[in-house]
C-alpha cells in the first residue's frame, strides 16, 4: 500500500501540533464496489482541506499514481493519505473496490479503526459492496454509509438505504453477531454526496440532486462523531504492524505501519519480529509522515499513527516492530486462500526475442526472481513449482489479480508463457470440491434471454431477479471454473450495456464437466508473414486475430473457427502469378481488420491445450504443444482413456 506521491501538494509541516492526537485523530477506509466513486470522493476531500496548491493544476483520481490504474479506471493498490480538518488529522485509506484485489482491502482494514461504506445511489450494493462490508464487521469496525453519485438522474436513494440495511442485517447473521451489535447497525449515520461536486449533507436529497449543503462539513462531521479515535496505549512497550511495503532509490525498502502500541523514534534500536519467530534488533534509519499526498520527516509517531519506516531492507507484511528488551509480535495479518491459479513461465515460442522491441528479462532465473519479489508486498499470491524447472503455478484472487501481474511484467520487459486460467480445488470429506461466486448481471431486458441461456450452459443457479423498466437485475450462484471466459462473451452478447460483477462465494461440490467455448481455433500451419491474399480467403472461416504482415508460427492461433473443432490453415498463402489475363486481377480487396486482443482477452479465449506468450509489444494465443502430428496423437490417446 504505498502512499501516492505528488507536486500537487502544498508544502507541509511535519510538526506534531498540526496532526492529530488523541482524540483529534481518526483512521478510516473507504471502501466500495468498484466504480462507485471512493477515489474521487478521496479527491474532493483533499481538495475541502486545502491539499492542493492554490496554483496546482487539480487532477481526477490523483490516488490512482499507477499506469495501470489510471488505464483500466479501477484501484489496484491501496493507498493513504492524511488530511487536515479544522485541526482534526483524518489518515483515509482508499482501498481498491474489486474482490480480486482482496489482500489490499484486508490489509487497509488492519490499518483502521473505522470504514466509510461508499454504495452508488443507483446501482446499490453489489457483491463486492458486500465482501468489504463483511470484512468490516468482521473486524468490529464502525460503518458510516455514504450514498453517493445523488445527481445520477437515476439515482433512488431511499431504496439504495434500505437495501444497504438489508445487507448488513442479512451479514450480522451470517457471522452471529450479538442483538446489541445488530441494533446498532440499524442506526448508522447515512450521509448523501457527490463526490464529483464535493457536496454532502445528512439531509436526502431529492432523486437526482445535489445534496443542499455545499462542501463536505457534514461528512468529516459524521466520521469524527462515529469514528473513534485509536485506543492504543502509547505508554504500553513499542508494537508497530508492518502492514505494507514501498520503495525509494533512496531509503531503499519502506516499512507501511500501524502503530499499535508506545511510541517509535528515528534512530531507535527496534526488535524486528519475523514470521519464524525470530527477533533481530534494527535501527530505524528514517521516519516518514504523509501529509496530503506527500511523506515528511518525522522525530517520533505514537501509538494510533500510520508511519514508514525506512532501514530494515528484509522487513515483509505481517512483521512486528517491537519494544528490544520486551519484543512481542502482533497477530499475522490473515488474508483469504487463492481461488485461480495460471501456469507461468519462460517464453519457450519460435518468435521469442524476435520483436521489433523484444524483452529484455527471457530466462527461467529472471522469471522466478521477479515472481519471487512479488510474494514480499502481495499476501495474497502463492508461487509452488510445477513439474518443469521453467514454469511455475501462480494462486491469486482472481483472473484480473493475475493479469495483472502479468501485464505489470511485460511492461518491466519480460517475455512469458501464460497458461490458461484454472481453479484451486480442494478435498472436503473424500470429495472434489472448487470456488464458487455470487455473480451480479444488470442487463436489458431485451437481452435476459440470450443472458439465461449463457449462464445455464455454464450451470449457474439462478437466486433472485427483479424486474425494473428497462433493466433487468439477476444473482447467480456459479462456479469461478464457469466465469472464466465469461465477461467478453457476456458483453458481446448485450452488446456492452450489460454490466456483471462476482465475488467468492466458498466452496462446493465439484458441477461436472463445463463447455465454455462454442467454438473451436484457427491455427496455422507454417511460420511466416501474413498474407492479405490468404487472409481474404479465409474470412468466412471465422474471426481473425492478425492481419496482412504479421509473423506467425507453425500452432500459433490466429483466428476463431465458426465450428467447434480445431482447423489448420495456410495464412501465409500467396497468390500464384500467371501470365494469363484477368479480368478481375486488378480488382482491390477489401479486408475486415483484424480482432487485436488484449491479455485479459486472451487468457479468457484460452482452450485447456492452449496457452499464451507475452512479450513487451505482443500479445500472442499458441498451442501447448505446437506440432500437429504430437497434438493428434495426444487426441487419440484422450479418445482412447475415455
Amino acid at each position: 500500500m504505498s502512499t501516492a506521491a505528488s507536486t500537487l501538494a502544498a508544502p507541509a509541516d511535519s510538526s506534531r501540533e498540526t496532526r492529530g492526537t488523541g482524540s483529534s485523530l481518526r483512521n478510516v477506509a473507504i471502501v466500495a464496489h468498484v466504480d462507485h466513486g471512493k477515489t474521487t470522493l478521496v479527491d474532493a476531500m483533499l481538495r475541502a482541506s486545502g491539499a492542493f496548491g492554490e496554483r496546482a493544476a487539480l487532477v481526477d483520481r490523483v490516488m490512482d499514481s499507477g499506469d495501470l490504474e489510471r488505464e483500466k479506471g479501477i484501484t489496484i493498490l491501496a493507498k493513504h493519505t492524511a488530511i487536515n480538518w479544522h485541526g482534526m488529522t483524518v489518515n483515509v485509506v482508499d482501498t481498491p473496490g474489486h474482490a480480486d484485489f482482496g489482500g489490499e482491502v484486508e490489509r487497509g482494514l488492519s490499518m483502521v479503526d473505522g470504514v466509510v461504506l461508499l454504495v452508488d445511489a443507483s446501482e446499490g450494493p453489489l457483491p463486492q459492496t458486500r465482501f468489504v462490508l463483511r470484512k468490516t464487521l468482521a473486524a468490529g469496525l464502525p460503518v458510516v454509509l455514504v450514498v453517493n453519485k445523488t445527481d445520477r438522474p437515476d439515482a433512488r436513494c431511499a431504496e439504495v438505504v434500505d437495501e444497504s440495511l438489508e445487507l448488513l442485517l442479512e451479514l450480522a447473521d451470517e457471522l452471529d453477531l450479538d442483538e446489541a451489535t445488530t441494533a446498532h447497525l440499524l442506526d448508522l449515520p447515512v450521509v448523501y454526496a457527490s463526490g464529483r461536486a464535493g457536496r454532502a449533507s445528512r439531509t436526502r436529497p431529492a432523486d437526482g440532486d445535489l445534496p443542499d449543503e455545499p462542501g463536505l462539513e457534514s461528512l468529516f462531521d459524521v466520521i469524527a462523531a462515529t469514528v473513534p479515535p485509536p485506543a492504543d496505549d502509547p505508554n504500553a512497550p513499542l508494537q508497530a504492524h508492518v502492514t505494507n511495503l514501498d520503495a525509494t532509490p533512496f531509503l531503499g525498502r519502506i516499512a507501511l505501519c500501524r502503530v499499535r502500541a508506545g511510541v517509535i523514534r528515528r534512530g531507535q534500536q527496534v526488535g524486528w519480529c519475523t514470521a519464524d519467530g525470530k527477533v533481530t534488533r534494527v535501527k530505524i534509519t528514517e521516519l516518514l509522515r504523509t501529509e496530503a499526498l506527500t511523506r515528511v520527516p518525522a522525530e517520533s509517531a505514537s501509538a494510533g499513527d500510520l508511519v514508514a519506516v525506512a532501514g530494515i531492507p528484509d522487513v515483509t507484511i505481517g512483521d512486528t516492530l517491537a519494544d528490544p528488551e520486551n519484543p512481542v509480535a502482533l497477530p499475522r495479518i490473515h488474508v483469504d486462500e487463492p481461488a485461480i491459479s495460471v501456469t507461468i513461465g519462460i517464453n519457450t515460442s519460435p518468435l521469442v526475442g524476435r520483436d521489433e522491441h523484444p524483452g529484455t528479462k527471457l530466462t527461467a532465473r529472471q522469471v522466478k526472481g521477479r515472481l519471487d519479489s512479488e510474494l514480499v508486498g502481495n499476501v495474497s499470491l502463492r508461487i509452488l513449482p510445477t513439474e518443469r524447472p521453467d514454469s511455475w503455478e501462480v494462486q491469486g484472487r482472481g483472473e484480473l489479480a493475475l493479469a495483472v501481474l502479468v501485464e505489470t511484467m511485460r511492461r518491466e520487459g519480460f517475455e512469458m508463457t501464460v497458461g490458461k486460467p484454472e481453479v484451486v480445488t480442494r478435498m472436503v470429506d473424500g470429495k472434489l470440491h472448487e470456488p464458487f461466486e455470487q455473480l451480479s448481471c444488470d442487463v436489458p431486458t431485451e437481452h435476459l434471454g440470450a443472458v439465461t441461456q449463457l449462464l445455464a450452459s455454464r450451470k449457474g443457479e439462478l437466486n433472485q431477479m427483479v424486474h425494473g423498466e428497462t433493466r433487468v437485475r439477476m444473482d447467480y450462484r456459479v462456479s469461478s471454473r464457469g466465469l472464466i471466459g465469461f465477461r467478453t462473451e457476456f458483453l458481446t452478447i448485450t452488446r456492452g450495456a450489460g454490466i456483471a460483477s462476482h465475488v467468492f462465494d466458498g466452496y462446493g461440490p465439484w458441477v461436472g464437466e463445463l463447455r465454455t467455448r462454442l467454438r473451436g481455433s484457427l491455427i496455422s500451419d507454417r511460420s511466416g508473414p501474413v498474407t492479405a491474399y490468404a487472409v481474404d480467403q479465409l474470412a468466412d472461416r471465422g474471426v481473425l486475430f492478425v492481419g496482412p504482415g504479421t509473423l506467425v508460427y507453425n500452432g500459433m492461433v490466429i483466428g476463431e473457427y465458426t465450428r467447434a473443432e480445431d482447423l489448420e490453415v495456410n495464412i501465409c498463402r500467396e497468390k500464384k502469378l500467371t501470365n494469363m489475363r484477368s479480368s478481375t486481377g486488378d480488382e482491390l480487396v477489401k479486408l475486415t481488420p483484424p480482432t487485436v486482443l488484449n491479455l485479459e482477452q486472451a487468457l479468457e479465449f484460452c482452450a485447456n491445450d492452449e496457452c499464451v506468450e507475452v512479450t513487451p509489444e505482443s500479445v500472442r494465443i499458441r498451442k501447448v504443444e505446437l506440432d500437429s502430428h504430437t497434438r493428434a496423437r495426444q487426441r487419440s490417446r484422450a479418445r482412447s482413456v475415455s
